[in-house]
């Protein structure tokens, strides 16, 4: 159990780089659009796209340092069972596998465990980036869609009697700008959800599995070293993936009210129109699917909660 949790980590990992390889025109249009946006921002958008911004790199640090963590505690278990083994010929690595030559010598066994190590620590920080592009994305559309909520309740009466038409028409191109960026963020990462949902139910199964297991065994503590930092890393993996699906709907959804409680009532039918495609347009709030299937939500993380503890216990029980 242990072995398939790694395996299907490194897994997912090369899924999602294939994927993207398939699709890079479709991330090279998403970072334009990002550039674009940093390009004409004016002095009252800068506030927001920094604060975004900033969110983004703090959060992506944490991210990349976490998963860092637990390759670290991964193969501190690893050579923590190694020094309690009995078997004086035994060479424990980090990784389970096959090698064409023997491990005769100390020098050889710790050239292979470094080479396994900087290996890990590359993979999960490669799958930590991934994530963290996701985040990074998700965050500014989100960071652009407060802009225009900020600039539907700016309207005064002043530029509703001059320039409300040039307003509107400048909101309305901005709100598809929005529309048309989180519609080509879901067409990239839908079908890498669905994976990646699939995956994270099977390794939360594995290493529960394999925690209940070593927990008050004799000798369990260095498994219990190495899988318990890489559980929760799983599951905060599966609940920023289900939480950036909610924040963008619940901000989505939240444009329609900026666009309501606007100075509409001052408006003539024809500028009173334009803010009404605002409001219908909103009532489709934007969202991220998990493979066109089913919406990212809090509801999918209790969900993926539930399975991966339904076959945990399954398997338990058969132990």
């Amino acid at each position: 159990m242990d072995v398939i949790s790694a395996t299907l980590t490194y897994s997912l990992l090369f899924i999602k780089l294939i994927i993207i390889i398939f699709n890079v025109s479709l991330l090279d249009d998403i970072i334009a659009h990002v550039i674009e946006d940093w390009k004409k921002r004016d002095i009252s958008d800068e506030y927001m796209m920094n604060r975004m911004a900033y969110v983004s790199r703090w959060f992506s640090n944490l991210i990349i340092c976490s998963h860092a963590v637990s390759v670290f505690f991964y193969a501190m278990g690893t050579l923590l069972a190694h020094r309690n083994s009995n078997q004086t010929d035994a060479r424990e690595l980090i990784l389970k596998m096959e090698l064409p030559f023997k491990i005769e010598t100390t020098s050889v066994y710790l050239t292979v465990l470094i080479t396994q190590f900087v290996h890990q620590v590359s993979a999960a920080s490669m799958l930590a980036v991934l994530n963290c592009l996701l985040l990074t994305l998700v965050l500014h559309a989100c960071g652009q869609i407060d802009i225009l909520r900020q600039k539907l309740s700016e309207i005064t009466r002043k530029n509703t009697k001059q320039h409300m038409n040039d307003i509107a028409k400048i909101l309305i191109i901005r709100h598809q700008k929005i529309i048309s960026f989180s519609k080509n963020i879901e067409t990239l990462f839908s079908n890498i959800a669905l994976i990646q949902f699939v995956s994270i139910t099977l390794v939360l199964c594995s290493l529960g599995f394999v925690i209940v297991t070593s927990i008050g065994v004799p000798g369990g503590s260095p498994m219990l070293v190495k899988s318990v930092f890489f559980y929760i890393l799983v599951n905060m993996e599966a609940f920023t993936v289900c939480f950036l699906g909610e924040y963008l709907s619940t901000k989505s959804k939240m444009i329609g009210d900026a666009a309501y409680e606007a100075l509409w009532y001052e408006l003539n039918p024809i500028q009173n129109r334009d803010i009404l495609f605002i409001i219908v347009r909103s009532q489709k709030f934007l969202t991220l699917t998990i493979g066109k299937v089913a919406e990212l939500s809090l509801k999918q993380f209790a969900n993926i909660m539930k399975a991966s503890a339904s076959y945990m216990s399954v398997l338990h029980a058969i132990y």
